[in-house]
């Protein structure tokens, strides 16, 4: 891996105030542990609206002040025609969160996983228009390497791009980004392969240090730190007819490459948690993770083949062009296109 150009650090003036009403969406399968008692403690504090989709292996019991929580049933009474279709025992019940937040008039979603400590930054979107680095035509873009010294890249980015040197960064330009990932300290979003062969725990570069991959960049990045606009809330699709570890990782590739329809940036920024990884197999890690290996690379060159209409009107056309060409080459099963019009249905009908 080639030396790390670096970030400036952007200065930071202090807490920013929140831009609008927020909500926090989370799946999980666990009683409330420490994690989502402190997310639902600072949810509370600051006035977020803490969504908590449960699934089969949820304690029936499940209760925690701070936190609306829906489990199988309540999902299903919902309304959604997304939670008639959606598959139990999968991640991508997220989704119904999700809908509950927008719903309920959310101007942003931050997400994240039960095993994730945030930092007060995690709660505090940046502003959509910002003024940071931004990459463009670079292809794939190992975003983890301006962070770090040593080498480490995201789960997701394809292994024959690991060691490709790194762009030099121009000067800060203005972009606007609805989307916005954050890194995790001490246990980062790293795939199978990396935890095999490379110590844990690990922290990125301290300081506020932010870039943007623009048109031509891809960088996957995951479900675990992210936050959503309202401009951007039908890119919160997770698809269910995948892989476990591809679900949040392919809807990135989506994601960024409908964002280009749109003139919007993905922004990435430091780390704002620090993740207890809940137990893995990580052989079965690998296992699930095997489809990615072998082909994120194409997923990527067939959705930038694709002729998608630009403008935020054509994202819903654009989804269903974007997974209908996964579900042809195979990588998606073909259940996910009717799943993503409830999904699209569902959107449509909030109002």
């Amino acid at each position: 891996m080639s030396s790390t150009p670096g970030i400036s650090p952007t200065p930071d003036t202090g807490a920013h105030a929140m831009p609008g009403k927020g909500a926090l969406a989370v799946t999980t399968i666990s009683a409330p542990n420490a994690v989502l008692r402190q997310l639902a403690s600072d949810a509370a504090r600051l006035g977020l609206h803490f969504v908590v989709a449960g699934d089969t292996k949820s304690p029936a019991d499940f209760a925690l002040e701070g936190c609306d929580y829906y489990g199988i049933e309540a999902q299903r009474e919902t309304g959604f025609a997304f939670a008639q279709l959606c598959p139990e025992r999968h991640y991508a019940r997220k989704n119904i969160a999700y809908l509950v937040a927008i719903r309920a008039g959310a101007d942003f979603i931050v997400e994240t996983d039960d095993d994730n400590f945030p930092r007060e930054e995690f709660y505090r979107p940046l502003p959509r228009h910002s003024s940071v680095p931004q990459i463009t035509g670079n292809g794939w873009t190992n975003v983890y390497g301006f962070y770090s010294q040593t080498p480490i890249w995201p789960r997701g980015l394809p292994l024959d791009a690991v060691r490709d040197p790194l762009p030099q960064l121009p000067p800060p330009t203005l972009v606007d980004a609805p989307i916005q990932q954050g890194l995790a300290d001490a246990n980062p979003d790293v795939d199978a392969i990396y935890r095999l062969t490379y110590p844990l725990p690990f922290d990125f570069d301290s300081g506020a240090k932010r870039l943007a991959l623009g048109h031509g960049s891809w960088c996957p990045y995951n479900s675990q730190n992210t936050v959503h606009y309202r401009a951007a809330y039908a890119l919160l699709y997770l698809p269910a007819h995948c892989s476990f570890r591809m679900t949040d990782i392919w809807r990135s590739f989506v994601a960024q490459r409908i964002a280009w329809t749109c003139g919007w940036s993905i922004l990435f920024r430091e780390a704002t948690v620090s993740q207890d990884r809940n137990d893995h197999d990580l052989m079965k890690d690998f296992a699930e993770e095997i489809p990615g290996y072998l082909n994120n690379r194409a997923i990527g060159e067939a959705l930038a083949s694709l002729d998608l209409d630009s403008g935020v009107e054509a994202i819903p056309a654009n989804l269903r062009k974007c997974y209908a060409r996964l579900v042809a080459d195979s990588h998606v099963g073909a259940d996910e296109l009717p799943l993503l019009d409830a999904w699209l249905a569902d959107l449509a009908a909030m109002p």
